[in-house]
């Protein structure tokens, strides 16, 4: 077997005892390192994601041609034959990522922090690899979320929660209805045959959001993530 490739990645730390971790992955166009998701969500919230018991990894996908770009080289979780709703999926980049993310989850296993104190999820194409790790490698995280994402219309995950014989993680999902780089109704069709599927989702509309993060987003998400992973310690130090 191959290596499993080392990725960069940001981390904003927890301000008290470490007790569940999330995993946010950038898009291919916007953001698109772990540092400069980073940035961006500082900007929006003018202050970092943080919370006192949970820490945040912005992995940084590794460069590699990306054929939507005439094959120039991209930060990118996987490759693409097109930017299209019809298009077949590269499941080799696909499952080649979903290999190298899985050990950054045992990372935190390893660190003492169990599977269900786990979240991913991502921006864009960031959102899409989520969906893949979550629903075909790892369904006993505490959920995913995907912010401006979609999944191919035949896409494999749809199959494999639709064969799944254990729980499956709730999907938080977000999308602007003026996004034209990928359209809204790539998103709802994503949700909706998730749902039919089987899988508990969320689906939140912003009427005015292009391919974008939006401050009333964010916040959203915060809440959805402290549901998800509750502070377990009365106080926030871990004393």
């Amino acid at each position: 077997m191959a290596a499993v490739q080392k990725l960069g990645r940001c981390i904003v730390s927890e301000t008290g005892k470490h007790t569940a971790s999330v995993f946010f992955l950038h898009g291919s166009d916007l953001g698109d390192t772990g540092e400069g998701l980073r940035a961006w969500v500082r900007e929006l919230l003018k202050q970092d994601l943080a919370f006192p018991h949970i820490r945040i990894i912005y992995p940084t996908a590794p460069a590699r041609p990306y054929t939507p770009m005439r094959g120039s080289l991209s930060n990118v979780w996987f490759d693409r034959h097109k930017i299209s709703w019809n298009s077949p999926e590269h499941l080799e980049s696909i499952d080649s990522m979903c290999n190298t993310l899985s050990a950054l989850i045992e990372e935190e296993v390893k660190a003492g922090i169990p599977k269900n104190r786990i979240i991913f999820g991502g921006f864009s194409m960031g959102g899409a690899m989520a969906l893949h790790l979550a629903c075909r490698f790892h369904a006993d995280v505490a959920g995913v979320f995907a912010l401006s994402s979609f999944l191919n219309k035949d896409s494999i995950v749809y199959q494999a929660i639709q064969q799944s014989e254990t729980p499956l993680p709730e999907l938080f999902q977000c999308h602007g209805k003026a996004d034209e780089l990928v359209l809204y109704q790539w998103g709802e069709d994503t949700n909706n045959l998730l749902k039919a599927r089987g899988m508990k989702t969320s689906f939140h509309a912003y009427s005015d959001l292009y391919h974008e993060l939006s401050r009333p987003q964010l916040e959203q998400l915060k809440s959805w993530i402290l549901q998800k992973l509750p502070l377990d310690s009365l106080d926030e130090n871990g004393k």
